[in-house]
């Protein structure tokens, strides 16, 4: 039975961690995996219970954490030596930049036979400076030379990492799209609306309107607000905003709200009169789709967006910004209404249209069902890579390979 060390930055809410747990579930029994977690940051939603329930108890290393600290990363890249020595994997696939660095060069020094990353995005734009930049693209260029293969879960993505950032020739890249466990988005729709409308205390014309994510820059949540103040200062629209989710940006976007004359409810209280309403984490993400007439993304960049595909399984329209794998994830003009970043005035406009047209947004939601539910199932994504990981293995002379080099160590 192959093994595989398969190891994430951190076990929180989004595709990743969705990715990394379905995987290891359900390539069982053909393949043997130990899931390796780092820590999470303060404002962020741990996935524990996503792991628990799918059966699988990471290991966790604490000091593997997003920022950079020499301490913690050295710390963190011997752990993963050690694991390596003791588990024996034939594989190490790695998940995201930090723990994609650390677990590929421990891979190499142990000689693990087959080294693999996932690209779940990408932070060579819209993140940091021209310098810091620079430094990852030139750290993920060095580490691709010893990537035997590198996943970008889209076709953009692949482009943008191959032709534009040019971490490697593009045959060394191979596209699985995300796969997620969609059956929640499907069921008892009536049931879960009506149960987040009575929460929430919406009237039956009240056009509901969410943004689901992390509350963080790259995430362009100041585009939302000022779409919402030009929409309630139109007005004609009978429409309630929600932000869903939390993070290092929501104090500030709770002022920019308030320099823009938006009123808005904060988590936990008990009526929602406001126009604009936060929810900070939800775990019944389903509930919340179901509820909602509208899902929105207003992203400077992003790899594959989770909430758009959840949002198309439970059939509500999208209007998004036109970014990294966005258009991969929908249908322009048949599932979704796009724009370009920081075009606010198209951006209204699509949820002014959507918002007054009842049939338009069942057909688009329809669609959207229809699309996600045909490609980004779970069942696809490890059939997937079960294909990708025996291929691999087949292409090396593992056993001989693994032995011997582990036996230098």
């Amino acid at each position: 039975m192959p093994r595989i060390l398969r190891i994430l930055n951190r076990l929180i809410i989004g595709g990743p961690s969705r990715n990394a747990v379905y995987l290891s579930r359900y390539l069982q029994p053909e393949f043997e995996t130990l899931l390796v977690t780092g820590g999470k940051e303060d404002h962020e939603q741990d996935a524990e219970e996503l792991a628990t329930e799918n059966g699988i108890i990471p290991y966790s290393i604490p000091e593997m954490k997003r920022e950079i600290s020499f301490k913690d990363d050295w710390i963190s890249y011997k752990k993963i030596k050690k694991l390596i020595r003791e588990f024996r994997p034939d594989i190490v696939h790695t998940h995201a930049a930090k723990s994609g660095a650390l677990g590929r060069l421990a891979a190499r020094h142990c000689g693990v036979p087959v080294i693999i990353h996932t690209f779940h995005g990408h932070v060579f734009h819209s993140y940091f400076g021209p310098a810091k930049t620079n430094f990852f693209i030139r750290a993920e260029r060095y580490l691709a030379k010893f990537t035997d293969r590198m996943i970008a879960i889209s076709e953009k993505q692949k482009t943008e990492l191959a032709s534009q950032f040019r971490i490697a020739p593009a045959d060394k890249f191979h596209i699985i799209p995300l796969g997620l466990h969609l059956d929640p988005f499907t069921e008892n729709q009536q049931e879960k609306r009506d149960r987040f409308r009575k929460e929430f205390q919406l009237k039956e014309d009240e056009i509901a309107v969410g943004i689901i994510g992390r509350l963080v820059p790259v995430k362009n949540h100041a585009m939302f607000i000022n779409v919402m103040q030009r929409i309630f200062l139109q007005g004609g629209v009978k429409m309630k905003a929600f932000i869903i989710g939390d993070g290092e940006s929501k104090e500030m976007i709770k002022q920019m709200a308030v320099e823009k004359g938006i009123s808005f409810c904060a988590e936990g209280e008990n009526k929602y009169e406001k126009p604009l309403i936060f929810t900070s984490w939800r775990t019944d993400i389903d509930v919340i789709c179901a509820g909602m007439d509208i899902i929105c993304l207003t992203s400077l960049n992003e790899g594959t967006p989770v909430s758009l595909i959840e949002a198309q399984a439970a059939a509500k329209p999208i209007v998004a910004t036109r970014v990294g794998g966005v258009e991969d994830v929908v249908i322009e003009n048949k599932t979704a209404l796009l724009t370009d970043a920081g075009n606010d005035f198209q951006f209204s406009e699509h949820l002014i249209r959507l918002a007054a047209s009842a049939s338009l947004r069942g057909e688009m939601g329809q669609q959207g069902r229809d699309f996600v539910l045909s490609r980004f199932g779970y069942i696809r994504l490890v059939a997937d890579m079960r294909n990708l990981y025996y291929n691999l293995l087949e292409n090396k002379n593992s056993n001989g390979r693994h032995s011997k080099l582990l036996e230098k160590e």
